[in-house]
């Protein structure tokens, strides 16, 4: 179509191709909700008011219509799904729209990743758009599958999908001038630079902002965000399968700082967007919560497109994308239809539009384990140790000690008192690296856990009451080429195959989910009352998240920022 024919329909000279009457729309905007017929042809909204014409005419009588729904970051590895399968789950909840980071996939396969995630994204169900991984591997307290450097991300410039350069996670390399952090923020300098800075504050937190960086989507307190706010950040309010950010954040909202406030997921599993939602799920909690519906929604659309210059979406209105939800009751927001792009695409929680055919795309293998080097003994160096003191309910840990457990010289699991054996295995090149640590707040009383998802550098963790299990459990991932197992008394009860790159699958969400719970169900049978254990170990190896981690080269001091010993 011609932009002179959407011009024309925009004057009433054809008839549109689509009409949605009696609307009450919440103009985002104007910031007010009025009724008026909105008027679509070639994707796009040409025109609001009466006196048109259209090749189809729907009567909402009287509902509510508002833009699609924007989530300002994820990361869609998180979801355990590849984006086809993704975008259709979120869209069935009004999501038409994700900005995310590949940086996942990124750090097992590279460029390789980052372009199979973009490949499978074409002709998908929801607009995606990519962040440049900046830091890759995340630091250098670790073993990543890749490298990328400032000549590597170049070519992505290229791409009209990519948006700019995603979470800077290395904020020690932005505040003190490591070149090859520069190098990156110069390279991407005219576009959107995403941050993170969790808990960085005073002059070093100048220091971060003043590199150009733009947003941050760590902030756990008000009186952190507002610090943030005030340097220029934009802030991403965060709530995740484990990060519950939204509720803390909500009395930050005003009248006069919500339009530098947008709100993204970061990490769901299947069972939080297929229960719960995406981006409609926190506007319906903020709602709740007292905060105005027409803010609540410009936080999840119009606020996101702007910061991300989409200047196309996040609103509805002419010459803008005909992305919209239709919905009946304001305080309890559920897409009841969902048009992208103009074309209905979901309607009552079920995606209308076909499933397009996979085409096949090989990766190259990604589970290499050393298995002669799987040595899960800890000899005791003194009585002490430091302790990772374990949560669902954040990513940020706890840096703990205890007196250790000691059996014959080695220091093993203390089940009576929660302190479990961790170990990290270097898995993309086969360097019998591990990392060996004790953990607390998993409450197994037997078995094990493991699993090929281990943020950012995705190497083999597991976490057990006995090594004999714990090796069973690290075996068996190998084996089936990554994913999540249990292991109980020497018997893998329950397995999540994930063959891409060990962090995905591309069966459908609904057998992942069920797969997932499977292994969730085992783990409590184990002795686990965690919500989400899986979930939570995930994140026990992020070192660039205080305050203690495990990495495959060892206990890492976030705060400190360096490797510290176990024992003291």
């Amino acid at each position: 179509m011609s932009l002179a024919e959407r011009i024309a329909a925009a004057r009433g000279d054809l008839p549109a191709h689509l009409v949605l009457r009696n609307a009450q729309l919440v103009n985002v905007l104007s910031g007010e909700i009025h009724s008026t017929d909105i008027v679509v042809h070639d994707g796009h909204v040409v025109a609001l008011g009466a006196g048109y014409s259209g090749e189809q005419e729907i009567d909402l009588k009287g509902r509510y219509v508002a833009p699609g729904f924007i989530d300002a970051h994820v990361h869609i590895e998180s979801s355990l799904c590849t984006p086809p399968e993704f975008a259709r789950t979120v869209l069935a909840h009004g999501v038409t729209t994700v900005v995310t980071d590949p940086h996942e996939i990124a750090n097992v396969l590279g460029l390789e990743g980052i372009r199979f995630m973009l490949e499978r994204a074409k002709h998908g169900a929801v607009n995606m758009f990519v962040m440049a991984s900046s830091c890759v591997p995340a630091t250098h307290m670790e073993t990543s599958g890749a490298r990328l450097e400032a000549d590597d991300l170049a070519p992505l410039l290229n791409s009209e999908w990519v948006l700019g350069l995603a979470e800077m996670m290395n904020y020690p390399g932005v505040i003190y001038g490591d070149q090859a952090v520069l190098d990156k923020l110069e390279l991407y300098g005219k576009h959107v630079l995403d941050g993170h800075a969790p808990a960085v504050t005073g002059k070093p937190l100048n220091a971060y902002v003043a590199a150009g960086i733009n947003s941050d989507h760590e902030c756990t307190t008000v009186e952190e965000a507002v610090e943030k706010l005030r340097l220029g950040l934009t802030i991403f309010i965060r709530e995740g399968t484990t990060t519950h950010n939204l509720r803390p954040l909500l009395p930050l909202v005003s009248t006069e700082n919500h339009t530098r406030l947008c709100f993204c997921t970061d990490d769901r599993q299947p069972k939080s967007l297929l229960d719960e939602g995406s981006i409609d799920h926190m506007v319906r909690v903020a709602i709740a919560a007292g905060i105005d519906p027409i803010v609540a929604i410009r936080m999840g659309t119009i606020n996101t497109a702007n910061y991300f210059r989409l200047h196309q979406l996040g609103a509805v209105a002419p010459g803008r994308r005909a992305d919209m939800i239709v919905f009946s009751d304001l305080k309890d927001l559920r897409a009841e239809l969902v048009f992208r792009g103009g074309m209905l695409a979901a309607e009552n929680g079920a995606v209308v539009q076909p499933k397009a055919p996979l085409r096949p795309i090989d990766l190259r293998s990604s589970m290499n384990v050393n298995r002669s080097a799987l040595d899960f003994r800890i000899p005791a160096q003194s009585g002490r140790i430091r302790v990772i003191g374990g949560t669902d309910e954040q990513v940020v840990t706890g840096h703990d000690f205890a007196d250790a457990k000691i059996e014959n010289g080695y220091a093993v699991s203390d089940v009576d008192r929660d302190i479990l054996k961790m170990i990290v295995i270097e898995r993309h090149r086969a360097t019998g690296g591990m990392g060996k640590a004790f953990i607390s707040g998993f409450g197994l009383r037997r078995g094990a856990l493991a699993g090929s998802v281990a943020h950012d550098h995705h190497n083999l963790v597991v976490i057990g009451a006995n090594d004999d299990d714990m090796r069973v459990a690290a075996e068996a991932v190998s084996d089936m080429g990554g994913g999540l197992v249990a292991v109980d008394n020497g018997q893998v009860v329950a397995t999540l195959a994930l063959p891409v790159a060990g962090l995905m699958s591309e069966e459908p969400i609904d057998e992942v989910r069920r797969q997932y719970d499977a292994l969730i169900a085992a783990a409590h049978r184990m002795g686990s009352e965690m919500a989400d254990p899986f979930m939570a170990m995930s994140f026990m190896a992020l070192e660039v998240i205080p305050k203690l981690k495990l990495t495959d080269v060892g206990l890492v001091d976030v705060e400190q920022f360096n490797v510290v010993d176990l024992f003291v």
